[in-house]
């Protein structure tokens, strides 16, 4: 692969530097935050060899390349000045959710390889002992621990640097900020307080005495309120003694509030959720596990998945172990490669074969996205065969109380981060749970998968696409009229993956829906955005007016049919504003979807040319 020719193509395709805010990679994606995604050509992304997929979702424009994804990153970075970017300092319009999920994958991102390499540490050195190739008491297990200690211990030195590139403050301030909490003579202090039955004071003002060794909520907060005292501190302080005054006020106001407020109360939160973690596992151990088993899968595909891999690493640091975040996780990316791989033995593609086998291989050992974006969500099976397969090795996991007792990216390489505890039990049945998930979606997606792809498909399609409409066969029309696009054109995971099911979209030129089939209208939303229909021959349909519509909570749009009413081609549906919707800020493409294609042989699409109402644009085939 050609990294610099990958990293241009990418750069020029997502719409340039200047459209860029920012840019991290994690183990297989670019991570973009895009000033404006309209002008990121998605379309020409996912057909570019070398990019395995792309997704927008948690407020980041995510371009999947794979393990040569730090290659690409590196080109990249090397050929922009995105370091040194100002284009944080525009007004940021993504919803709080998305802010909030991308603020935590920035954070946790780039420090996910130094706290994986202390767990890994961490396993190797469960297996000498195991192994009884060294003792606890040698030098070597010695040097080996505080060598993997280092990455948990310091972590909030670590943490500080990629929040204060997130906050956009001073990475090296924020790390003073971070050593202040581990200081010898800090900690040295709280021992003695505690000791000694007293307290620690700083101007009168009471210091708790919390440790905050392998912490991670305090120093996330304090940086937070960095990013406001730092731009006060700049303001306030004159010209000429800026360069002293500056980060006195910062380190002075930051340190002591750290110390005093935020430190603790960061801590508190921490011990909360330990406990809440606790209340959960007394009563329904089981429940969380089998939900992250489940679902993780549909976690990665938003990137939401960011949103709890911070609890894992709280429960690690606060009670020493994870029964949740991790083990779910586990399960979940080894029913992936298991799903994976059983399509590999299935298909007779050659390329597609290859293409999977590679991909659950990656997947068992931890890294999903070539097996999932690549395999898993294409076939359906294969993703489906998944869920299943994580959320029953998930239920196993939560039943025996399975842990983890260090980090690592979650597959059959880290497995030995579950040897702990008074004996080898914890360890054997992390071993069994995996091998339940993995036979259980390899036994699912090797059943149920059928090759849809070989050497005369594509030839059949086009015979199928001239022929004219015959018994069998139902035709749909063009409810709109607009530009035919492909589904893979939408920019939404649910249409865009065909999730829903297959179809094609269309870009409307004039805001008027008539009735594709001749059928009954299955239900409208109050909103009007959406109609369900079903056609005389039981075809069901929907078509999904614009993007996120359904927040202008019917503005805009004018329905002329209810549930139940029969239609026939051409029949009025629904009229919409076409200027009022793009003019809120919508995305007008409209997806034509067919709900119950697994009842159909072929869904055969037209998607590349210009069609008025009532024209042919889909065949559906028994």
């Amino acid at each position: 692969m050609n990294y610099k020719s990958l990293a241009e193509e990418i750069l020029r395709l997502v719409g340039g530097e200047s459209n860029i805010a920012s840019l991290v990679h994690c183990a297989t994606r670019l991570r973009f935050t895009l000033k404006d995604e309209k002008k990121a050509d998605t379309a020409k992304l996912k057909q570019t060899k070398g990019i395995m997929g792309v997704v927008s979702s948690g407020g980041q424009y995510q371009v999947i390349i794979g393990s040569d994804v730090s290659h690409v990153f590196k080109e990249i970075m090397g050929m922009t000045k995105l370091e040194n970017s100002n284009a944080g300092e525009e007004k940021d319009n993504r919803k709080i959710a998305d802010k909030v999920i991308d603020t935590i994958s920035g954070i946790f991102t780039p420090v996910l390889p130094a706290i994986t390499a202390a767990g890994m540490l961490k396993a190797v050195l469960a297996i000498l002992i195991t192994t009884k190739l060294i003792t606890n008491d040698s030098q070597t297990y010695q040097v080996l621990n505080f060598m993997a200690d280092a990455g948990f211990y310091f972590l909030p030195i670590l943490l500080a640097n990629s929040a204060a590139k997130k906050f956009k403050v001073n990475p090296y301030m924020a790390m003073m900020i971070g050593g202040m909490l581990l200081h010898p003579t800090f900690t040295g202090m709280i021992t003695a307080a505690k000791e000694a039955g007293t307290g620690i004071a700083v101007f009168g003002m009471n210091i708790p005495l919390a440790s905050y060794g392998s912490s991670v909520i305090p120093i996330i907060l304090s940086v937070w309120l960095m990013s406001y005292v730092e731009p006060f501190a700049d303001k306030v302080s004159p010209k000429a003694v800026k360069f002293f005054l500056k980060p006195l006020i910062t380190a002075m106001v930051v340190g002591i509030a750290t110390l005093v407020v935020v430190g603790p109360l960061g801590y508190i939160i921490s011990d909360k959720v330990a406990v809440g973690i606790g209340a959960i596992e007394a009563r329904a151990s089981w429940l969380v596990p089998t939900i992250i088993g489940a679902l993780s899968p549909l976690l990665v595909m938003t990137g939401t998945h960011y949103g709890i891999i911070p609890i894992g690493i709280n429960n690690i640091m606060t009670l020493g172990y994870d029964t949740f975040v991790g083990p779910g996780m586990m399960v979940s990316n080894v029913a992936q490669g298991g799903a994976a791989l059983a399509i590999s033995l299935k298909t007779k593609d050659s390329e597609f074969k290859q293409l999977a086998s590679t991909a659950g291989i990656t997947g068992l050992c931890g890294i999903t996205e070539p097996a999932l974006y690549g395999v898993n969500l294409k076939t359906k099976i294969g993703l489906y065969a998944s869920i299943i397969g994580g959320g029953i090795g998930g239920l196993f996991f939560g039943i025996f109380g399975v842990a983890r007792y260090a980090t690592g990216s979650p597959g059959l390489l880290t497995l030995p981060v579950y040897i702990g505890g008074d004996s080898m039990s914890n360890f054997y049945y992390a071993c069994i749970g995996v091998v339940i998930s993995i036979v259980v979606a390899f036994i699912i997606a090797f059943a149920l998968y059928k090759d849809s792809v070989d050497e005369t498909v594509e030839e059949k399609k086009e015979e199928v696409k001239k022929a004219p409409a015959k018994e069998g066969m139902t035709v749909i029309c063009a409810p709109l009229t607009g530009e035919a696009v492909a589904l893979s054109e939408v920019n939404d995971l649910t249409f865009a993956e065909e999730i829903m099911g297959p179809g094609m979209a269309i870009i409307p030129t004039e805001g008027k829906v008539v009735s594709p089939v001749n059928g009954t209208v299955a239900m409208i939303f109050e909103t009007k955005h959406a109609i369900a229909l079903v056609d005389d021959n039981g075809t069901e349909l929907l078509i999904h007016v614009g993007l996120d519509t359904v927040k202008l909570g019917g503005k805009y749009f004018t329905a002329y049919v209810k549930a139940g009413d029969k239609v026939k081609v051409g029949s009025p549906l629904v009229d919409f504003d076409l200027n009022g919707i793009k003019g809120e800020g919508y995305d007008i493409i409209t997806p034509v979807i067919v709900t119950n294609n697994a009842e159909y042989s072929g869904i055969l699409p037209i998607n590349d040319r210009a069609v008025k109402m009532g024209e042919e644009v889909i065949k559906v085939v028994k």
